[in-house]
């Protein structure tokens, strides 16, 4: 399994890392499948630590129960969430057949874990043969690096790269609930303001097709990569040459990448932001076992969100 990957099942084609375990389609809304296919039928426990000298401290450690695995160290009052109450907050919308299984699995050696679903319904439309798929995903951690976070995602459908979302959408946000005694009666919260979750695809496709309709030139494509890359105020002739074909690789994407030959949005600030948005995909970083973790909770979620907001400025 890859390094940051611990395991995971997928439906529909193989991930881009080549690891997983399939899930049958017959199983999409099952969750008890679900969980134990993705690897992650396990529990996880606390326990009290102590210095050298036997001093007690009020820090813990979060363990897994199944190989007294050490996940993190947490603060006393850090409650865990198991992995069940994951699955079983999107119980509902399986059971009535709203969303179903995409992908799931355990990061980082079991610290982190996710569950993705696609929405039940039509995707949405960008341009001519160019849609985004909707996907909720609800995250956590086992070793206190994060709250539990719920949110929603699109992904293109005929690249399959994970996009960011609208901006100046507060909801757009990946939701953030702390480790405590009422931490599963808040995702039940989070559960009822999902409802809005319909609109707020909407409002973010509507700004997707803004920048399909946006025509952007050569010499603001050159300056938007650059500004992406954080090299916007060095001239071209004193850009190393590493950056110098790593924006040359960029353009190359915009033109020619996955679904980037559609006519329907040749030339545009949505061909340039999806671009950048396969760079960040299938590119970035220091090994491909670590690109889904920093898409979706590191350096290349800022990035990705900080490309859609300049094209849109641009754009405007």
């Amino acid at each position: 399994m890859a390094a940051q990957v611990e395991s995971m099942f997928f439906s529909g084609a193989l991930p881009w890392h080549g690891e997983g375990n399939r899930i049958d389609d017959a199983h999409l809304f099952d969750m008890a499948e679900g969980i134990k296919t993705a690897g992650m039928d396990w529990e996880v426990g606390l326990k009290n630590l102590q210095t050298v000298d036997n001093e007690p401290v009020t820090s813990k450690a979060c363990y897994r129960k199944s190989d007294n695995k050490i996940l993190g160290v947490v603060g006393p009052r850090w409650t865990p969430v198991q992995n069940w109450d994951m699955f079983n907050w999107f119980q509902p919308w399986l059971d009535t057949k709203e969303v179903m299984l995409h992908t799931a699995g355990s990061l980082c050696g079991g610290s982190k874990v996710w569950v993705l679903c696609q929405i039940a319904s039509d995707p949405l439309t960008i341009a001519k043969n160019d849609e985004v798929a909707k996907f909720i995903l609800l995250a956590n951690s086992h070793d206190g690096s994060m709250a539990v976070r719920a949110g929603w995602s699109s992904i293109r459908v005929v690249c399959a790269n994970t996009l960011s979302a609208a901006i100046n959408s507060e909801s757009s946000n990946l939701l953030r609930v702390r480790h405590s005694s009422n931490v599963l009666n808040n995702l039940d919260k989070i559960r009822e303001t999902m409802n809005l979750i319909h609109q707020q695809f909407e409002a973010t496709a509507e700004q997707y097709r803004f920048l399909a309709s946006k025509s952007i030139c050569a010499d603001d494509l050159r300056k938007y990569v650059k500004i992406i890359l954080g090299v916007e105020e060095v001239a071209d002739k004193d850009l190393p040459k590493k950056t110098t074909n790593l924006m040359e690789q960029i353009f190359t994407m915009v033109t020619n990448g996955r679904g980037q030959s559609n006519p329907a949005i040749a030339g545009t600030y949505w061909q340039a932001y999806n671009g950048v948005n396969e760079y960040l995909n299938h590119v970035k970083g220091r090994s491909v076992s670590n690109r889904l973790d920093s898409l979706w909770f590191g350096q290349s979620a800022t990035l990705d969100r900080k490309a859609l907001n300049l094209a849109l400025t641009m754009a405007n």
